[in-house]
């Protein structure tokens, strides 16, 4: 299995490029730009991390087909390619309510529809062919004015749902799934999609010599995204019934996590944390479940070098 580190966006840009240079001199296979809304711009990141470093392979995981057209993103994707010699790697994804419509009054109707017309999109624009393009949501007929360092770079689709997880994993070369997949989530993506796509899961991790210590660090976080996810098939493949799921939904709505309900066996589960033994268990849990790369998530509040370091002393075989 393969790790990755996923730089936050709550970082500062310097912070951010410095964390992306520790992870390859670490020896980390890939650096992972999230955007979340309104932290810093994935692209504007994506290609200062290009610029400094030589090796890994740069993704963006994810940009959404609302706030930028498909043929913009493939102008600036394929810039970002080209800057980095060919180590860039796409990650699209359907965004959410609460950012498109909420905070920005976009419409947010058919979004598994819309992501993947703008999947086979910008597949096309990226060839460097003119394109003419009449679908549902996009029309096109334009093509890049430069030629494009790869025709064919490797496209990941951030989907979480049964639907999304299935036809996603027909048209992109691999799947980027949520934080808390834990091994029966995986498992269970895995026997949707076959052998074929690449996995990659966004991973919580600590690692202390004292196992409570490390369950405590990631305890607010795993209960912030439980509540995100509420009831869910990632939920579920976890052990939290309807009722629980529902309890952690309605904290996060109230602003007030309920990191008093997540018990050490579901945190277990959902994320990996413990002395050095137990968090190499948790990644190899993960790789024996079917995950090809494991994007360690970054926590804003811990030196990334902690962070790469507890990684890389329990990696997984």
């Amino acid at each position: 299995m393969r790790l990755a580190f996923s730089i936050s966006g709550q970082r500062d840009s310097a912070g951010a490029v410095r964390a992306a240079v520790a992870a390859e001199r670490a020896g980390f296979d890939d650096v992972w730009l999230t955007e979340d809304y309104f932290e810093r711009g994935a692209f504007a990141l994506a290609g200062a991390v290009a610029a400094g470093t030589g090796k890994v392979r740069v993704g963006l995981g994810v940009v959404n087909p609302w706030t930028r057209h498909p043929a913009l993103t493939a102008m600036e994707f394929a810039t970002l390619d080209e800057l980095s010699g060919g180590r860039a790697a796409l990650g699209l994804g359907a965004s959410n309510p609460h950012w498109m419509s909420d905070r920005m009054g976009i419409p947010f109707d058919r979004p598994l529809a819309r992501t993947l017309e703008a999947t086979g999109l910008i597949r096309q624009l990226l060839t460097g062919a003119p394109v003419t393009f009449r679908g549902e949501f996009f029309t096109v007929d334009t093509r890049l004015s430069f030629p494009p360092a790869r025709p064919d770079p490797p496209i990941v689709l951030g989907v979480k749902g049964p639907r999304a997880i299935t036809r996603g994993g027909a048209v992109a070369d691999g799947l980027l799934l949520s934080i808390l997949a834990g091994p029966g989530y995986v498992r269970w993506v895995r026997s949707r999609v076959g052998a074929g796509p690449e996995l990659s899961a966004y991973v919580g991790i600590a690692l202390d010599d004292d196992p409570a210590k490390a369950r405590e660090r990631l305890r607010p976080m795993v209960a912030r995204f439980l509540g995100v996810h509420g009831d869910h098939l990632i939920t579920r493949t976890a052990g939290v019934p309807p009722e629980l799921a529902a309890e952690f939904r309605a904290g996060w709505l109230a602003g007030t996590p309920r990191a008093d309900l997540v018990g050490d066996e579901l945190l277990d589960e959902v994320a990996v944390a413990g002395d050095a033994a137990g968090v190499t268990r948790g990644l190899s849990r993960l790789a024996q479940a079917g995950l090809d790369v494991a994007v360690i998530r970054d926590d804003p509040a811990v030196d990334p070098e902690e962070t790469l370091a507890a990684a890389l002393a329990t990696r997984a075989p």
